[in-house]
C-alpha cells in the first residue's frame, strides 16, 4: 500500500473531526497521522491526514469526504510538491556520564534539548520521518524512556494557497 497525505479544509464547527475520522474508520483505513488546527482564515480549520491506501480506495474515500457538509476542499499533497514535517519529543536516559553524548547526538540532528533532569533529557526535533527515525536509532542505545509524536504537518510548495479558490466559492 502507498502512503498518502490529504489536506482537508473544513468549517471550524463541533463534530467535524469526528465525522472525518469516522469516515476513515468505517472504510477500515488506519490513520497513521492526524493533525488539526486553525488556518489563516477565521472559521476554517485544516485537517492533515496520512493513510496507507490503494489509489482506488483512497479515491472512493475522498469522494465520500467531499459529500460531508462541513468539508470545503480536499487536496492530496504529493511528497515532491509539498513540505511535510513531523514533530517529536523524546525523553532519553542521560546521567552525568552520558548527558554530553546525548546532547551532541541531538545537535547532529538539529534537535533541541528542552529539559534536563538528573537522570534524563527531553529532546525536541522536527523533520521528515527518515530524519526522526535516524535520531531515534542514535538515541536508542542510551535508553528511550518516552516518545510523544505529533501528526504530520504538510503544505504545498509554491505561491498557491489551498484556501484561495476554496474560500471564494464558499463566500459566493
Amino acid at each position: 500500500m502507498a502512503r498518502h497525505t490529504l489536506s482537508v479544509l473544513v468549517e471550524d464547527v463541533p463534530g467535524v473531526l469526528t465525522r472525518v475520522a469516522g469516515l476513515f474508520a468505517r472504510r477500515a483505513f488506519n490513520i497513521n497521522s492526524l493533525a488539526v488546527g486553525p488556518t489563516e482564515v477565521s472559521g476554517i480549520s485544516r485537517i492533515t491526514v496520512v493513510v496507507d491506501a490503494e489509489g482506488d480506495l483512497l479515491e472512493q474515500v475522498t469522494k465520500q469526504l467531499n459529500k460531508l457538509i462541513n468539508v470545503i476542499k480536499i487536496v492530496e499533497l504529493m511528497p515532491e510538491a509539498s513540505v511535510q514535517r513531523d514533530h517529536i519529543l523524546v525523553k532519553v536516559r542521560a546521567d552525568a556520564a552520558t548527558r554530553l553524548q546525548v546532547t551532541q547526538a541531538a545537535d547532529l540532528f538539529r534537535a533541541s534539548v528542552v529539559d534536563v533532569s538528573t537522570d534524563s533529557v527531553i529532546i525536541e526535533a522536527t523533520g521528515n520521518a527518515d530524519k526522526l527515525n535516524a535520531l531515534l536509532a542514535v538515541l536508542e542505545p542510551f535508553g528511550i524512556r518516552e516518545i510523544v509524536q505529533a501528526g504530520t504537518l504538510a503544505v504545498g510548495r509554491g505561491s498557491k494557497s489551498m484556501s484561495d479558490r476554496a474560500l471564494r466559492s464558499v463566500s459566493a
